[in-house]
Parts: C-alpha cells; structure tokens; sequence
C-alpha cells in the first residue's frame, strides 16, 4: 500500500474540521484513492458520486437549492439513506460542477452533513471552488509522489530515512553501503516517477515496460483532457508546448525557446496556454530571478523560465529505451542535467518552494534559487563526476550583497562542507524544506486600553468602517482602517 503524506491532512480534518474539504491536484496523482482510504480507515459513513462516471447528477445537484433537496434527490438517485450528523458527501471530479461552492457554503452552514470534494486542476484552475469564503473550505493539494514517498513504497524503513534526515541534518557523510543503496533508488525514481498507478507497478513487478505503458496511456489521458477543456486553436498549442519539455531539457541551455514550436513565435503568443498547463499541475515553471538577492518574487521575468514535467517519470518515459537503461545504470557518461533538474524542481514545488533561477553573461547560471530563513539559498544540481566545478554558484556565495549563508550542490557525491558549499548527495533534495514554522497564536484578549473611548473614532487619528463588534462600553469597527491626520 502506498502511503501518502497527505492522508495526515484528510485524516485530521475527518477527525476534527467542520469546514468542506477541497483535495486538488492533477489527474491520477491519487486523490481518490487517499480520500477513500481516509473515509474507510475512520470507519465513516459516506456516499461518494462522481461527476465525470455520473454526468446525469450533475443537473439533479445543479437544481438542489437547499440540503433537504439534496437528500431526497441522492436517497432516490443512490439508493442510499441518509444519517444525520454522521454522513459525509464525498463528490469527486468537482469541476463538471464548479458553481457547486455556493452551495457548499450553505449546505455546511445548515450543519446536518459533511462535504469533501476532489478535483482535477486539468482543465480549470478551480477558481470558483477556490474562492469560497474563508472558514467554509480547507484545502490540502496533492502531487505525485515525492522521493520520500517512493522510499516507503519501495520498502525503504523509517528508520533509514530519519537516519538520512540526521546526516541532512548535522551535514554529515552517509554510511557508504546505505549511500549506494539511495543513489540507486534515486536513478529508479528517475524512471518510474510519481505517478501511484506507475509506483504500484513497480513495486509489484518491477517491470519497466508496463510502467511506461502506464505513464504513456496517463500523459495521452492528458492531452485528451486538453480537448475535453479547450478550443481548437488552445488544445493544439497545449500540445506543442507540452510535447516539447524533454526536448528542452536535454539542451544544454534549458530554458524554454519558444522558436522551437514555430520559427518567430513569441512569449506573449502563448503566455495563457503556459500560464494553463502550470495551473493544472502538469508542468512545473521555474522563473528568471534578475539578481540572486530577497525577496526573488520581486525581481522576476515571467516571460523568461525553465519549464519542467511534473513527474520526472512522465518526463523520462518520453525519451527512448536506451536513454532509460543509462539513466538506471548511473552512466555518468551521458548529460542527464536536465533530468536530474527535473527531479529536483518536482521536489522543490511539492515542498512549497516558488523556485527561480539566475543567469548572467558575466557570473554564469545559477540552476534554482529559494528562500529559506531570509536567505537566499543557491542550488546547483550535477548529474556528472565534476561537481566540484561550480563558478557560478561560488561567485553568487562570495558577494556580500546577496547575503548567501549556505549554497547546496546536488550531486553523486556524498554529504562534506566547505566554506558555504554544502555538497550533498541529490537524493537529499528530498530533506530541503522551510525551517521556519509559522506558529500558531492564542487568541487576542479583547480589552479596550484605558483611557480610549471610542465615541469618535476619528479621536485617535483612525477612522474605520464595515464590520462592528461590541465590547462594553465601545463600538469598535473592522477593516479599512484609515489614517485621518
């Protein structure tokens, strides 16, 4: 059985959340799986309908104007009955129905049912699901597996990998029979990827060609799904664009050339069709950051980026046989930077990261740049035996201006410091995660200063409007607050 780290999340809102839970992703990443496998684990009592196998619901739940209209419609509809305060609504493929959320908001407010919807960011961004009301939704997204994730499936301990975390951790060398043995997983998920379907296979056969019939019939499952979405015109340019990731990977510079799809073509062109597939989860930008310096949002090129497959396995199973086999064997001979990259990026986007890069003629290219702490931190990823060759990356860590306290080098190597440079072995991308944990706060006490009297809110210097709350003695106002002198 796969285990996944978001199962945590829907686990804790099934056992405390009152709120509708919204779990997105892209196609076949497992978000039915893992909401089933929740509902059954905790023993609920749920119905589960699903809009894309059951399209003639979706006019019935269009009609529903209230929570008893919906009773009687799926008691009849599923033969199903009912219990109150005990029976959770799970709707998958929630965006045949994205105006569902209005009803949401009201069907929680009423109290008597829980509601968990999933839904496929391809296609739609779910802009209408994601704009309920705050306190009516919670959200968890979900990605193909990440490398921690594949380990466990792969029957790698806990134990391993907190030992691995450790040596992350105090930035010391792993034990060398347990450094080869993750080096040989990594060059494995390389292959196999993310996707559960692909991993499953794997791990029951260990048959590489029926993992790639999988990754091929879900990347054509894909391309379909930009015809189910889209016109003419935006499906074949969905196609072009996507079609043309592992070829710019293997370039030796790899950011997107857009000539590439047709001589003369420009940004601006295709920048709604870039802007779609990234928020459908099937591709993974990665913007010019112009100097290496906080806060990295702020000096970013939109129409200058790398762009990488979301699964490395979706990636990898576009190349030929022979590209595989080397990939397995760890041939260091061949330049598999841009897949090594790829496995990275899809690391660092499932951990949270908005990640950028930096090239200048002067200082070279740095490959990815995050924040961590206030810092800037630098990454460098080597797929070859001359990691120690980095200039780039050595010159950004030497500026004082940018403030560069530890710069990683991704590599074949094994876990050794020296001055700023962090060698790590590439496996321990899986490790690099914000420090920084936002806390949670105790709630305000709500006493009024001595002395404020709130009679003319203008007396203090600030006038406010909207919302009104009441405390003995004083109205006190919310938001827009405004200086008045």
């Amino acid at each position: 059985m796969l285990l996944r780290k978001a199962e945590r999340e829907i686990l804790s809102w099934i056992q405390s959340s009152k709120t509708a839970l919204l779990v997105s992703g892209a196609r076949q990443v497992g978000k039915t799986w893992s909401i089933r496998n929740c509902l059954r684990a905790e023993g609920c009592d749920y119905l589960e309908i699903n809009l894309i196998e059951e399209p003639d619901l979706i006019p019935a739940l269009a009609q529903c104007s209230s929570v008893s209209d919906l009773v009687v419609m799926l008691s009849a509809a599923k033969n199903y009955s009912f219990t109150k305060g005990k029976t959770i609504l799970f709707i998958d493929e929630v965006q045949e129905l994205k105006e569902i959320v209005t009803k949401i908001k009201f069907w929680v407010d009423e109290g008597s049912f829980r509601y968990v919807l999933s839904g496929s960011l391809l296609g739609i961004e779910l802009r209408s699901v994601r704009s309920a009301p705050v306190g009516y939704l919670s959200e968890v997204e979900m990605f193909p597996l990440d490398f921690e994730e594949f380990l466990s499936a792969s029957g790698v301990t806990p134990e391993t990998i907190r030992y691995l975390q450790t040596c992350f951790d105090e930035q010391k060398p792993v034990e060398e029979i347990v450094h080869k043995k993750m080096l040989q997983h990594f060059q494995r998920y390389l292959v196999v990827g993310g996707m559960p379907a692909a991993v499953q296979e794997y791990v029951n056969s260990g048959d590489i060609s029926k993992v790639s019939t999988i990754q091929r019939n879900i990347i054509e499952f894909y391309k379909l799904d930009f015809t189910r979405y889209e016109e003419e015109d935006k499906k074949l340019k969905l196609i072009a664009i996507y079609n043309q990731v592992p070829y710019q990977l293997m370039k030796q510079n790899r950011r997107f050339n857009f000539s590439d799809i047709k001589k003369g073509l420009r940004f601006e062109r295709l920048e709604d069709s870039f802007l779609w597939l990234s928020a459908a989860g099937v591709v993974v930008p990665v913007y010019n950051a112009t100097e290496p310096r906080v806060a990295l949002s702020q000096n970013a090129k939109s129409s200058l980026f790398k762009l990488y497959a979301s699964d490395v396995g979706l990636l990898t199973c576009q190349y030929d046989n022979a590209i595989r086999v080397k990939i397995l064997t760890g041939d260091q001979a061949v330049n598999l930077g841009g897949v090594y990259e790829n496995a990275v990026a899809q690391e660092l986007n499932t951990h949270g990261f908005p990640m950028y890069f930096y090239k200048s003629h002067k200082n070279g290219e740095l490959d990815f740049l995050i924040e961590q702490d206030f810092h800037v931190v630098p990454i460098e990823v080597k797929s070859g035996k001359d990691y120690y060759v980095h200039s780039a990356i050595s010159k950004a860590a030497e500026n004082p201006e940018y403030g560069v306290e530890t710069a990683y080098i991704l590599a074949n190597c094994n876990v050794s410091r020296e001055g700023k440079m962090l060698y790590l072995p590439v496996y321990m991308c899986a490790f690099i995660r914000d420090a920084v944990q936002l806390p949670i706060l105790p709630p305000i006490e709500n006493k009024i200063p001595a002395g404020f009297s709130a009679a003319d809110p203008t007396e203090h210097g600030f006038a406010e409007t909207q919302t009104e709350f009441i405390f003995p003695n004083h109205t006190i106002k919310k938001h827009q607050k405004h200086k008045t002198k």
